[in-house]
């Protein structure tokens, strides 16, 4: 039988200052479990204006192809992390995949 594990103020306190970090950052709660202390929040990608970004990579004479396609490829995906307190009381982020 697993027991359950005290969880002291300290260690709950760093748990929601991390969560109140993200959503500052412009994360939303999507789930939240009070009895095993874990949150999943997810923050929308951003849209990519691609008739800008080929303007200014034809501007730039393709210089601006790099950072166009980081544009593309990772900051308009959505993102999606796990906050939670592990067995040993210890706060920790975690990526979830998306299916």
């Amino acid at each position: 039988m697993i027991k359950n594990q005290f969880i002291n103020q300290e260690k709950l306190n760093k748990f929601t200052n991390t969560i109140a970090d993200k959503i500052n950052n412009g994360f939303v709660i999507v789930e939240r479990n009070e009895k095993m202390p874990f949150t999943i929040l997810v923050k929308e990608g951003k849209k990519v204006n691609h008739f800008l970004n080929f303007f200014v990579c034809c501007a730039t004479l393709g210089m601006w192809s790099l950072p166009w396609l980081y544009l593309s490829q990772v900051s308009s995906k959505t993102k999606k992390i796990l906050i939670a307190i592990d067995e040993d009381g210890n706060v920790f982020e975690e990526n979830c995949y998306m299916g």
